[in-house]
Formats: structure tokens, sequence, C-alpha cells
């Protein structure tokens, strides 16, 4: 009879000569790639010691020149790295019904904030996303601007009170508390008091959503390679009081405004609007059908998630490269005073015509893209163009943007702070997919003009009435946070601020 102990060896080694079939997977296709270890495949170090950015980088410099794609694996699943810049715009453009789905987890049964526009896929993510496009209109847009500034009178006040404290500010924690009670005040009509208080309860949430811990990363990553076995074993990726938290918010927010008659020009009236199945275009029509109280809450959860912390990152990046070059702030400073100026104070039209203030945060987007890389996943085969490579169904590809970003092949002496490498003369003169901070093609960022007009708001803010430094708690060069989702600096962002 054979022992259980026979039985363990041979189970053993079935696995792991199924694990090295799996990690010989590009080679067996010919395909340059970069050495695993298991069980993390070329993850090893992420979320410990570096950031998922500055790992695909490695992987792309490794694998750049061996053809359009490489080959690199997140634990034991293969995941096909793109590098030529044309198979991206195939990917993410003109191919687009074979790369439709983004790799991230959703399970709206057991885990109903996950149901957000960002994580749908197929019919549903093409539905929503042709219901929420008019939220994001420079007409809706021009409509919140006077709401965003309202927030902004209350963060220079914030900024000045502390600067009578102290000269040394953290940055990066003052900005997030701005951006948070302009998402609370946009995307849920309350008032947040985050700058009067920095524990408030929203600001304290989406400390919570942000900071993961190794664990919680773990789990994330496993659930989103793993998607099918994690829907079946019922797991909660969102913390249960995120969720309690955000549902309650919208339920009540949405109650109290029927009740009360209140229409403002915010995101949760739009979300009103398409629940009750009208139009944002043409009032009271209906083609479109309605949202669910649950979807509604859900848009609502990644509204807040997706605008807070990644203008934040923004705003804070880009300070600290105007403290490292005092010319190049003194010429955006210069640039915020001619349009107030010209405009009388800080409108929507003003904001517009600070080309400078605009070139400024684009590079801080190339050179510190919030979402460092762009996952998608294969809905169907398909053969890359001008090879013998085709790419499985249900198979992952990543477009490496911290990568991309940093070429020098692409921009010229990449770590270096440029704001002149966006005129419209020399950005005509790149590839338009060598730089993509709110990604490209129908899965691009829908609420790209809003975030970077809260970022312009809050720039000019600062500009027009504050100077900044290095402080001696300046990490320079910067360290990123490797355990952080979005693209952060280890420790915050401390500069020495002087009121003007």
């Amino acid at each position: 009879m054979i022992s259980y102990l026979t039985l363990a060896a041979v189970a053993v080694t079935l696995t792991v000569l199924w694990i090295r079939k799996r990690y010989a997977y590009w080679k067996e296709r010919g395909i340059a790639y970069v050495k695993p270890s298991f069980p993390f495949g070329n993850l090893s170090a992420v979320g410990r010691k570096e950031h998922l950015s500055s790992a695909m980088r490695k992987c792309y410099k490794q694998l750049k020149g061996h053809g359009p794609i490489g080959g690199i694996f997140f634990f034991i699943n293969p995941v096909a790295l793109i590098i030529d810049l044309d198979l991206i715009k195939s990917v993410l453009v003109k191919d687009f019904q074979y790369f439709h789905d983004r790799l991230i987890y959703h399970n709206e049964q057991d885990d109903p904030l996950t149901g957000h526009l960002l994580a749908l896929e197929g019919t549903k993510w093409k539905n929503l996303r042709a219901k929420l496009t008019p939220t994001f209109t420079s007409g809706k847009m021009k409509m919140m601007f006077p709401t965003i500034l309202a927030v902004g009178d209350e963060f220079h006040k914030t900024v000045a009170r502390e600067v009578t404290k102290s000269k040394d500010l953290e940055m990066k924690d003052i900005l997030a508390r701005f951006t948070t009670d302009v998402i609370g005040t946009c995307a849920f009509g309350l008032e947040c008091n985050s700058l009067q208080d920095p524990e408030a309860e929203f600001r304290r949430v989406g400390r919570r959503v942000i900071n993961l811990s190794f664990n919680r990363q773990i789990k994330f990553f496993l659930a989103q390679q793993f998607r099918t076995i994690a829907r079946q074993l019922h797991v909660k990726i969102i913390d249960p009081e995120v969720t309690h938290f955000f549902s309650d918010a919208v339920k009540n927010t949405i109650e109290y405004r029927e009740k009360n008659n209140i229409d403002r020009t915010d995101f949760i009236s739009l979300l009103i609007k398409l629940m009750k199945g009208e139009s944002l275009e043409t009032e009271g029509a209906s083609s479109m059908g309605t949202l669910s109280l649950r979807e509604a809450t859900a848009q609502a959860f990644v509204f807040f998630l997706a605008g807070f912390e990644t203008s934040s990152s923004a705003m804070s990046f880009c300070l600290y490269e105007l403290a490292l070059r005092p010319e190049l702030q003194e010429k955006a400073r210069k640039d915020v005073l001619e349009a107030i100026r010209k405009h009388g104070s800080i409108t929507y039209e003003a904001i517009q015509d600070m080309k400078y203030v605009d070139y400024c945060l684009s590079e801080s987007l190339r050179m510190y893209p919030p979402v460092s890389n762009l996952l998608r996943s294969v809905t169907k085969p398909y053969k890359v163009p001008g090879s013998n490579v085709t790419l499985e169904q249900g198979s992952t590809v990543i477009v490496p943007l911290y990568a991309i970003h940093h070429d020098p092949d692409y921009f010229p002496n990449p770590e270096q702070f440029d704001p002149d490498r966006f005129t419209p003369e020399q950005t005509a003169k790149r590839n338009p997919y060598c730089y993509m901070p709110f990604g490209e093609g129908p899965r691009n960022c829908i609420g790209m003009r809003f975030g970077l007009m809260q970022a312009r708001i809050g720039l000019a803010l600062l500009l027009n009435s504050f100077q900044f430094s290095l402080s001696s708690k300046t990490s320079v060069p910067i360290k990123l946070a490797a355990s952080s989702g979005i693209l952060a600096s280890e420790g915050g962002l401390w500069l020495h601020v002087e009121e003007l």
C-alpha cells in the first residue's frame, strides 16, 4: 500500500514540475524574459523594498531592444510587458476590443464598492462609462469650479495659519486634506473639514483606503491575479469599515437632498439624476437605464479614491521640483500673477491661461505618474502585429508608464525637471504614446479634467501667496514609498514655506 508520505512526495514533485513549467512559459515561446523566483515571480521586492514602478522599470530596461514585448511573471502567472509604442497604441486604442478589461478585482455581491467604473468589464463597463461620461464635460467642470474655489479659500487660510506655527510643512498631507475636502464637497456634498481637522473622518478613512499593509497588498495582488477563485471564495479587498462609511455617506446624502428638494452643481446631484434615469445631456431622457443606489455608491467611492490622492501627489511632486529650482518656481509664479491680473481673480478662464503652470504639472506627471502602470486582460487570442507571437485569452499585459516616461530615448535627461518639454512645439515632435499619465483610448481616466482642474487651482493659490524651498527634512532625491498603491514619497514631503 502506498504510504501517505509517498503520496505527499508525488504531490510535491508534481507541483514543482508544474511551477517550473509555468516559469518556462516565455522561454518556450522564444520571448526574452526576466528570470523569476518563486513564489513572487518578478515582484519579490515590491511592497517591501521597492515600488512596483521601479520593479517594472528594471524589467523594461532589461527587455528593451529584444522585441515589441518581453516576458515577466506576477507570482506564477506570465505577463507580457509591452515595450513598443506602436503596440501600446494597438493595445489601448486600435485593437481595444482584445484588451477592453482592466486587471482589477471586483466582486459586486460580496464587496459592493468594487463595482465601480475602473474595475467593471465588458458590457457592464461600456454601459456605465456611457452613463457617466457627460458628468466630466468641460461644461460640468466649469459648473463645479466655484465649489472647488470655495474650498481653495479655506486651503489658503490653512497654509497661512500653519506657516505662522512652523516654516517647515509636510505639504503632501496638507494637499491631501485640500483634495479630500474638494472631493467630499463635489462627490458627496458634505463639509469634510479635513483642512481644519487633520483627523476628520473623511481624511482618516481616505488614509485607510490608500495605506495598505504588506499583507493587504499581497491579498490585493492575489485576488487580482486569481479573480475567479477569489470570487468563489467570497474574498473582500475593501475594509468593512470603509464600505460602511461610504455606503452611509451616499445613502444619507441622497435621502436628505430628495427630502429637501436640493439640487447642487456637484457629482452627487448628477448621480441622483442617473438614478432617476435622466440623461445628463438631455434632461428627462432615460434611454440609458438607471443606476441603483449600490452602483451610485461605488462610483462616488472611486471618484473619491481616484480624485484625492492622485491630485495631491501630482501637486506635491510639482512643488518639490519647483523648490529645487527657484528660477522655474518664479517663472510659474509670474504666469499665475499675469493670469490673475488679466482676469481680475482666479477664475475658470484664468486657470486655462496659466500655460507655464500647466507645463510644470505635465512635467511632474511625467516624472511621477500617480498610476505608474496600465494593466489589461486579453479577452480573446491576439496575434502581435509583425511577429509570430499570440497572446492567449485570459493572459495579462502591462504597459510600464513610469519606465516609458523615464526612457531617455523619448525624454533626454529624464531625471531632470524641464517644463519646456511640454510646449506645443516640443509636444508635437514626440510620439503621443510615450506620455500617458491618464492612460489612453476608451479606458482612459474619465476624471482627467476634474483632476487637472483641482491641481491647477491648488498650485495657483499656493504660488500666488507662498514661496517654497527645501527643508532640512526634505529627502533629496525623493524615495518612493514601496507600499503605496499610488506613486508617493516615503515619509511625506517636507518643504520650507514662506508667505510672500
